[in-house]
């Protein structure tokens, strides 16, 4: 998802309390970072961020990251952030590809990916979220039982990542193509973009993937 790019974005984001900065030189300390030994779970592209951050209210338990290439989007996000007393929630404007140098094996729980980016074009492949070459990514940092959770309203985006992922060598453990009318759906935290396209009545698909 791209913005139009928010003039001094940057400088915000670098002086932001809630955002880690030098995120690898926190690897395989992130117990440090919260101040506790709680799980982590991370969403890779958290856009405007309602969903990790509705996620982090709920589940005050479990310490969550929320990971945003631009920081046009990511700052949409942190003015979100700032009216909400919430200290299990931080962020990073990171490229998803190196979540490898920033946590350390099995330093992550769970991994959600939301309405992902489609890059429609076969010589894009590599660069959609449920490739094959991030889900090995996504194996450097999950523990063992790990999963990664995905949800989008792109039928030829899901039909690929249902192909995909097998090829990773991971297991879809469950999948829908109508989420909101599934049993998967109980307990359901929505996006924005999820609340706009379900309200169109566009059926939203969502799987469940865990390792072999």
């Amino acid at each position: 998802m791209r913005l139009r790019h928010i003039p001094g974005s940057e400088e915000e984001i670098a002086g932001s309390p809630y955002v880690v900065q030098n995120p690898s030189e926190k690897k395989g300390n992130w117990k440090e970072v919260f101040g506790n030994e709680n799980p982590i779970e991370i969403e890779v592209g958290m856009g405007k961020g309602r969903f990790i951050m509705e996620l982090a209210s709920l589940h005050p338990d479990i310490n969550y990251v929320g990971i945003e290439r631009y920081p046009s989007v990511l700052l949409r996000g942190l003015q979100k952030r700032e009216g909400l007393e919430l200290d299990n929630i931080y962020f990073m404007c990171v490229d998803a590809r190196n979540l490898g140098d920033i946590f350390e094996k099995g330093e992550v729980q769970k991994i959600y990916l939301n309405f992902s980016d489609p890059w429609p074009k076969d010589r894009h492949a590599k660069r959609r979220l449920t490739s094959e070459e991030f889900m090995a990514v996504y194996d450097t940092v999950l523990v063992p039982e790990g999963v990664v959770e995905f949800k989008t309203d792109n039928k030829g985006l899901f039909e690929y990542s249902l192909e995909s992922i097998p090829r990773a060598g991971w297991k879809i453990k469950e999948h829908t193509f109508d989420l909101h009318h599934s049993e998967m759906g109980e307990g359901n935290v929505m996006t924005e973009y999820e609340e706009k396209f379900s309200s169109k009545g566009n059926p939203i698909y969502k799987l469940v993937a865990g390792r072999v």
